[in-house]
């Protein structure tokens, strides 16, 4: 690695070897960001990976096709609105004074809470807020794959008395499980790549224990801090990460 400055051009720098990895992993941050970072990703892939599995399998069920699209369209459409927007929305109903979370939990007889600025909260909040987003965009592929089955194979069940429950663990999902290994794998190769922009958004200090994640940290130190050569070892870092989880898939 170099050690660079603005306006030395990438070819004059010192080379310092792995002065800015050592720096890293001798650092107080370099556990919380990695923890913080997988266990995001991991929550991510354990909650909202299997959903988009099981609504496509719940709409291709719908009989009434005008019904179906409905539902289709309703559940693509968050997906399309900005990740600001969605914050704002989130932060809009988690708000302490006037939030719909909070009045609800009042009414109940309850006590509020300030959900943003409580660390044990953050990660819920981020994976349950990115499955409603993308829950039904991503089940698009798998309902063109449950759609591309041999209808045969179900009439087939169906003279045999196979009930509906065994229609779709018997047949549906082996049918479309070579394009769930293959999103998975790909999944996986995300792990150390949490979205920066909606960590940004929603995060502060307070939060930093369980929220602050390796992008964060790059966006603090490379712009804010101007510590672009470290910044640029710790993104290394996270890249091979998952190129090695993507590699030792296959």
């Amino acid at each position: 690695m170099q050690y660079y400055k603005p306006g030395m051009g990438i070819f004059s720098g010192e080379w310092v070897g792995l002065k800015w990895f050592v720096q890293f992993f001798e650092s107080h941050f370099a556990y919380r960001l990695i923890r913080n970072t997988v266990l995001i990703s991991l929550y991510s892939i354990i909650y909202g990976f299997p959903i988009p599995i099981l609504f496509a399998i719940c709409v291709t069920e719908i009989k009434n096709s005008k019904f179906r699209r409905i539902v289709q369209t309703a559940s693509y459409l968050p997906h399309f609105i900005s990740t600001v927007v969605i914050v704002g929305m989130v932060k809009s109903f988690l708000s302490l004074n006037d939030g719909i979370v909070n009045n609800l939990i009042q009414a109940f007889g309850g006590k509020q809470r300030n959900f943003l600025m409580d660390p044990s909260f953050f990660r819920t909040i981020y994976v349950s807020s990115g499955v409603w987003q993308n829950f039904g965009f991503n089940s698009i592929i798998y309902i063109a794959a449950i759609v591309g089955v041999d209808p045969s194979l179900y009439e087939s069940a169906k003279m045999d008395g196979i009930t509906k429950f065994k229609e779709v663990w018997y047949i549906t999902i082996p049918m479309i499980a070579p394009t769930i290994v293959i999103l998975f794998i790909l999944q996986l190769g995300r792990v150390m790549s949490v979205g920066f922009e909606k960590v940004y958004l929603l995060y502060n200090p307070s939060v930093y224990e369980t929220a602050d994640v390796i992008s964060t940290y790059i966006y603090r130190k490379g712009i804010e801090s101007s510590s672009y050569s470290f910044s640029a070892a710790v993104g290394l870092f996270n890249s091979v990460i998952n190129f090695a989880f993507v590699y030792g898939e296959d």
